[in-house]
């Protein structure tokens, strides 16, 4: 009867054989993966349906980047743009401003660029931790912002250099479409114009909130209620309509507020109170089955700490210009989900900020809505468009977009100011 041969009866001579002829295979198959690696480096379409300009660049293993300088520019309206420049040639786009202080911005960039210059860009987490730790006062709105627009440079850095979009960096799509929003005011007409637009989504504000600070008369909640009535019936029931009181109303009135609007079920609530008053926002919250959104004065992670903790909203609203950049705005919607909470990020600024948005909306499970005020026109050579109600998310690598350099050259410049309101009655001073 002929034996059974396995390892375990093999002499030790014919098992070291066998072992070598394992090592052997191994071996080849290791090479086989390492040509078909480098044939797909060397390939023109990196990334699926995206044809890279840095294929050929990329397509040998390039052990080092360094940042060689930062330049910041003033662009009209109100925005400061960044770029983040490589000796590879790859250049990082961010948008590091807090509104009304561009300037101020510009130089915290500035005081960050020695750290910055000389360094790998795409050890993005580690230079965040290093610019937010390495200062003894931390965060605040003009250095979470200024820290923002570097992170979302060195995100954009990093996806060219790899021939991905940032989402692939963040765990991959959950969607290939982004809801969007834009401003109507007060204006029924404006309304119906961004609703042929392509539009869905809308916010308004509070008519006349300039006088609910304190103590509302009747006639004042009521002007309130109807206009927002008259937006709603402009609009339609079938979209929605989110109504910003911007912190500027008293729990009181905001109360009172809240309950004559709510039979036109607005989309949310968005600062009914001062973002700080955590526990009178929570208090709100359970008195009403509108949600509550907040988060545009908020920075980092640990600010949205005690808001998701207290139950202060259901919706989050992170500025990715503000609160920390890309990441930070992805780890704040990993919070939010945890509380079965939502985020619809904030974002009245421009292009760059709603690229780097698009890419975090792309990431998330649970995105709401992004609020946009320019789709780049004028600005990118590739504006994003709406389409009933949404915008594909880009698929070209890093942010996804290229300055309209040539376009953008009458916008250079501005000194756009915070607004300066005063109460027509007695002359002091009214929240913006």
């Amino acid at each position: 009867m002929k034996k059974n041969t396995t390892f375990e009866n093999l002499s030790p001579v014919r098992r070291r054989a066998f072992i070598g002829q394992l090592f052997a295979a191994a071996g080849f198959a290791t090479v086989g993966m390492r040509r078909t690696f480098a044939a797909d480096k060397a390939g023109d379409q990196p990334y699926p349906g995206f044809v890279s300009p840095h294929a050929q660049e990329w397509s040998t293993f390039k052990p080092e980047i360094r940042i060689t300088r930062l330049e910041t520019f003033l662009i009209q309206p109100r925005w400061l743009f960044l770029k983040i420049h490589t000796d590879a040639g790859i250049i990082g786009l961010g948008e590091p401003i807090t509104e009304g202080r561009a300037k101020t911005c510009a130089a915290a960039v500035a005081e960050m660029e020695p750290y910055l210059v000389g360094k790998d860009p795409r050890h993005v987490v580690h230079h965040w931790q290093a610019l937010y730790r390495h200062t003894f006062y931390r965060g605040g709105p003009v250095l979470t912002s200024a820290l923002s627009g570097i992170e979302q440079a060195l995100w954009d850095i990093k996806g060219k250099a790899l021939g991905v979009p940032v989402y692939e960096l963040l765990g991959g799509p959950t969607r290939d479409r982004v809801r969007v929003y834009a401003h109507v005011g007060n204006d029924p007409e404006r309304i119906k114009a961004r609703k042929a637009e392509g539009f869905t989504a809308f916010k308004t504000g509070v008519h006349s909130r300039n006088e609910l600070g304190v103590v509302a008369s009747q006639a004042d909640i009521e002007m309130a209620a109807e206009t927002f009535a008259r937006i709603r019936e402009a609009g339609g029931k079938d979209v929605d309509i989110g109504i910003d009181f911007h912190g500027a109303i008293s729990p009181q009135n905001a109360k009172l507020l809240i309950k004559v609007l709510e039979p036109y079920q607005p989309l949310f609530i968005e600062e009914p109170v001062q973002c700080q008053n955590v526990d009178i926002m929570a208090d709100i919250a359970r008195g009403t089955h509108l949600p509550i959104a907040t988060g545009e004065r908020i920075f980092t992670k640990w600010g949205f700490r005690e808001i998701l903790e207290k139950g202060a909203a259901s919706i989050l609203q992170p500025d990715l210009c503000h609160a920390g950049g890309i990441l930070e705005t992805r780890l704040i919607a990993g919070m939010a989900e945890a509380y079965y909470a939502s985020i619809a990020p904030h974002n009245p600024l421009g292009p760059i900020s709603l690229a780097a948005g698009l890419q975090v909306a792309a990431s998330v499970p649970n995105f709401l809505c992004q609020e946009q005020v320019s789709l780049g026109d004028g600005y990118l050579k590739q504006p994003f468009k709406v389409e009933k109600g949404y915008v594909k998310v880009p698929t070209a690598p890093g942010l996804g977009i290229e300055l309209d350099e040539e376009a953008i050259q009458d916008k250079l410049g501005h000194d756009w100011r915070n607004p300066e309101t005063y109460d027509e009655r007695d002359g002091s001073v009214v929240d913006w």
